[in-house]
C-alpha cells in the first residue's frame, strides 16, 4: 500500500516526480499507429499580437530518413497539421520581419491517442522572442551580417520536451487514482486485521497489485502477499 500511495505522490507532481509525463506519454508513443497525431496552436509575437503568414515546420525521424511537414498560420496566429507521427518531434517557425528570418526551434513531444480514441491531439502557442534578441544571437555560418536568425531551445529540451498541457494533467488524475486504490488497500487491509478474514486480505492485496509501484514494486509485492495468504490457516473453533 504504501509503495503505491508513493508512486501515486510522485504522479501528482509531473515537474519533480521520478517519471516525468513527458517520459510516460514517450513510452505509449513508441507504439502508437503513424499518422495518428494532430498538432495545433498559436503563435505570438513578444508583445502577444498573434503573427500572420508564419511557417510552421515540423520534421520527425523516420529510422533511416527525417520526415517534414509544414503550414502556415493564418490572421489569428493558429496553424494545425494532421497525420503526423506521436513522438519526439523537432519544431521550427520561421517568421519574416524587414529583411530578416527569424527561426524559433523547439523540441515537442506530440501526444499519441487516448485509450480507444484514433487520434491524439497536442496544442502549444508559441511566443517568438523580439527582434532584439534574435539580434544578440551569432549567426550560424559565422559571419557578421546574416539575414537567418535563429534562437535554438532544442538543446535545452533534450530531457524534458514541450508538450501538450493536457497529458499532464491526464498524469496527474492517473496519480490520484493510484493514491486512492493505495488508501483503499490499506482500509481492506486493517478491516482484515480487525475481523480475521483472510479474504478482505486478498483484496487489499488485489488493489495494491494495481497502484504499481515504482519499477512495479507494489505488483511484485502485493503478489507474494496474495499467494502467502493461501498459507494462513482457518482459525479452528473448539466446541465444549
Amino acid at each position: 500500500c504504501l509503495l503505491g500511495l508513493v508512486n501515486g505522490l510522485d504522479f501528482t507532481q509531473p515537474e519533480s516526480g521520478l517519471v516525468r509525463p513527458d517520459e510516460f506519454v514517450f513510452r505509449f508513443a513508441q507504439n502508437a499507429p503513424d499518422e495518428s497525431a494532430i498538432f495545433n496552436g498559436n503563435v505570438y509575437d513578444d508583445e502577444g499580437e498573434p503573427i500572420d503568414n508564419a511557417t510552421v515546420y515540423i520534421s520527425w525521424y523516420e529510422g533511416d530518413y527525417w520526415n517534414t511537414s509544414s503550414v502556415q498560420t493564418n490572421t489569428d496566429g493558429f496553424f494545425e497539421i494532421e497525420q503526423l507521427d506521436p513522438g519526439i518531434t523537432r519544431v521550427d517557425i520561421i517568421v519574416d520581419r524587414d529583411e530578416y528570418k527569424d527561426r524559433y526551434s523547439n523540441r515537442v513531444l506530440l501526444s499519441p491517442p487516448a485509450l480507444f480514441e484514433p487520434i491524439g491531439f497536442t496544442s502549444i502557442d508559441f511566443k517568438i522572442p523580439s527582434q532584439e534578441e534574435f539580434a544578440n544571437q551569432p549567426c550560424a555560418d559565422g559571419t557578421t551580417n546574416c539575414t537567418i536568425r535563429e534562437i535554438d531551445n532544442s538543446a535545452k529540451q533534450m530531457d524534458h520536451p514541450l508538450m501538450d498541457s493536457g497529458a499532464s494533467l491526464i498524469y496527474s488524475a492517473i496519480g490520484i487514482g493510484f493514491i486512492s486504490l493505495a488508501i483503499l488497500a490499506a482500509g481492506f487491509a486493517i478491516w482484515s486485521m480487525k475481523t480475521g478474514s483472510v479474504y478482505l486480505l486478498r483484496t487489499a492485496t488485489v488493489l495494491s497489485f494495481f497502484t504499481m509501484g515504482h519499477y512495479y514494486s507494489a505488483c511484485m509485492f502485493s503478489l507474494v502477499a496474495f499467494i502467502l495468504t493461501f498459507t494462513i490457516s482457518k482459525p479452528r473453533r473448539t466446541l465444549n
